[in-house]
């Protein structure tokens, strides 16, 4: 199987979208050649069967300039070879793009999309996808006509639990990671963590790992600083930079608990991650109700609500390092089993060989099949 993959950012380093890099590592391991059309290069150490194109975000290149990058890079593959499926990772309007180009081809068009905003953009590419996969049902806000949920792909390598936390005498940590822009709704849990100083003695620290992404996100960073003073949370409070994903899972695995107050429609990954490393998180958002299973009640608040967020906080911390780390590790165990990134590819795969099927028939299929066979090591072969 040889597919034209479309990418928002290709950077092993980006504090947010390296985790797509990733998912090209895994799934190249499972077909021929993957050419990789990318708006952003970053640091990318890609294997022998992939490629990567920049559109020249990374070097100013203006929109009208970046179309006509788009459009080059395509002409490159195409004469490279043939295609036998797009994938659109989270950038519709790159399969919007590309529609003209592949469709009369009869090459199928494969959309992700996990964000609750819903464009024209969106709306447009949905139709011309052959079929659309995100992380939870609830995370994509458009129709299901050809919807299929796959999970997150964590890196459950790097996301994975340490030892289990010893008793401390040191103050409980509470994390919550994002960027710094209003949809996360960090106010909530400074306003929770106000209301918990006064309904308990013992001690806590806040910690929000996440910088502003445009100048409006610094507004609101700013805004949030000053939320922190108006509370009298200057001392328990820190605020920390985006940091790369290596150091992201030390912050996982040194928090007490985490909180993520994100709202229902958003597959929020830093639940995932936080999960993944055995580490109980709280949130807002109903899509998660399978993921937490027997504990969503336990670890769910109410959106926007701050003295539900911070009854599940004093919940939290009134548990035993035991208890927390029991109910980490059950919740750790699903993010491993449904949601890693190896469980990803294997369901992209999954949905790549269908839409070939159903645009060019079996026989293109199968070909594809035979071909992806000698590119994939016999250990992982055995394994599938």
């Amino acid at each position: 199987m040889r597919i034209v993959w479309f990418n928002l950012a290709t950077d092993y380093d980006d504090p947010i979208l390296a985790p797509a890099a990733r998912w090209i590592d895994e799934v190249a391991q499972r077909v021929e050649f993957i050419h990789v059309v990318t708006m952003r290069r970053g640091r990318t150490v890609p294997r022998d069967n992939v490629r990567v194109h920049s559109v020249g975000k990374e070097k100013g290149y203006s929109e009208p300039r970046r179309a006509l990058e788009f459009y080059a890079a395509l002409q490159r593959i195409r004469r490279d070879g043939p295609v036998d499926i797009c994938f659109a990772h989270m950038i519709p309007i790159f399969a919007v793009m590309a529609a003209p180009v592949f469709k009369p081809r009869g090459t199928p068009i494969v959309l992700w999309y996990a964000h609750p905003a819903l464009s024209r953009t969106l709306k447009v590419a949905h139709h011309a996808a052959d079929r659309v996969v995100t992380s939870l049902v609830s995370s994509y806000p458009y129709r299901r006509d050809k919807l299929d949920v796959i999970g997150q792909g964590i890196d459950t390598e790097l996301f994975a639990p340490a030892p289990p936390l010893a008793a401390s005498t040191a103050d409980p940590v509470i994390l919550s990671v994002g960027r710094l822009t209003p949809c996360k709704e960090f106010e909530t849990l400074l306003r929770a963590a106000a209301l918990l100083r006064h309904r308990q003695d013992r001690p806590f620290r806040i910690v929000i790992v996440g910088s502003p992404a445009v100048p409006s996100d610094a507004r609101y960073a700013e805004w949030l600083r000053r939320e922190t003073d108006r509370l009298g949370l200057g001392s328990i409070v820190r605020f920390v930079p985006a940091v790369p994903a290596g150091e992201l899972a030390g912050w996982y695995r040194r928090a007490t608990l985490c909180v993520n107050l994100t709202a229902t429609g958003s597959g929020d990954k830093v639940v995932f991650e936080a999960l993944s490393c055995g580490r109980i998180c709280l949130v807002a958002n109903e899509g998660f109700r399978e993921v937490l299973g027997a504990y969503d009640g336990e670890l769910r608040f109410r959106h926007r609500d701050p003295s539900a967020l911070a009854a599940r906080l004093e919940w939290a911390l009134s548990l035993t390092v035991e208890a927390r780390t029991a109910i980490g590790r059950r919740l750790s165990d699903e993010i491993h089993a449904n949601h890693s990134v190896r469980h990803l590819a294997a369901k992209l795969e999954d949905v790549f060989r269908a839409a070939i099927r159903r645009r060019k028939g079996p026989a293109a299929a199968t070909a594809c099949e035979h071909a992806a066979q000698s590119t994939v090591p016999d250990n992982e072969r055995a394994g599938r």
